[in-house]
């Protein structure tokens, strides 16, 4: 079986959050991790090859830094890491990505696909399934539970309060929960190892089927009108009162604003 994982590195929030002129993020400002749901899409990815023997291509794209959560997935047990990078490729929103990564993949086999269900820094949702409609594969999102049966697979995909079992036959892309799993830590051995590998990087030319004018911010549909840090709230309101005065004062407040 052959896997092929999709991760972003995304800015760490904690951080803060840097802006270009545009609008668009400044990523090489800011401290960077590797997206929470597409994390546990690459654990799932690697249980599937602990129990079946699975080869794993992990596959980014991103400044050039990014390599370090490639980096990171070898670390953790992957056995590829491929870097989409080219200038052209710069300001993508979820389109000209799904379309780039399409692209990349492409290139390579695969019986299964797995990205995160969205990224922190956007929250879209839209970059997996995307991928699928240009790959013309089925998709089954919302994974918190993945089986292999054959040449099928078998997914629980949350819904509300309640899950639906799915089955599809592969190829086949899933978009994975960061409550799917617990990801497992790098071993040292394995860091040693990722640093010694090599990374594989693609640029423009190396997508196929993948017009130049579905490409980086010139092919993105999506155009940002604003972006600001979040605003800063005031101290508020403070006072100082006893207990049953502290408890009619919230009471009030609360039914002011039609709370209660």
């Amino acid at each position: 079986m052959k896997i092929v994982v999709c991760v972003k590195q995304v800015p760490d929030t904690k951080g803060g959050v840097k802006f270009n002129p545009d609008g668009t993020l400044d990523r090489g400002a800011m401290l960077a991790i590797m997206n929470p749901d597409d994390k546990a899409g690459l654990e799932a990815a690697l249980r599937l090859k602990d129990q079946y023997g699975a080869e794993v291509t992990v596959v980014t794209m991103g400044l050039p830094k990014a390599e370090e959560v490639l980096r990171e997935a070898l670390a953790m047990g992957a056995d590829k890491g491929i870097l989409v990078t080219d200038r052209v490729l710069g300001g993508a929103d979820t389109w000209a990505t799904s379309q780039t990564l399409a692209g990349a993949i492409r290139n390579l086999e695969y019986d299964l696909i797995i990205t995160g269900r969205q990224a922190i820094d956007g929250d879209t949702a839209q970059v997996g399934p995307q991928i699928s409609e240009h790959l013309n594969i089925p998709v089954i999102s919302y994974a918190q539970d993945i089986k292999i049966e054959g040449d099928s697979v078998i997914v629980q995909r949350q819904y509300d309060d309640r899950y639906h079992v799915l089955k599809a036959q592969m190829p086949c892309l899933i978009t994975a929960l960061a409550e799917l799993n617990e990801p497992r830590y790098m071993t040292p051995g394995g860091i040693f190892d990722a640093y010694d590998a090599e990374i594989t990087v693609w640029g423009r030319a190396d997508l196929k089927d993948v017009e130049d004018s579905n490409l980086g911010l010139k092919g993105s549909p999506t155009q940002i009108a604003r972006a600001s840090d979040k605003v800063r709230k005031g101290a508020g309101e403070k006072v100082t009162l006893g207990v049953a005065e502290s408890v009619d004062y919230i009471v009030d407040k609360l039914k002011a604003k039609h709370v209660i």
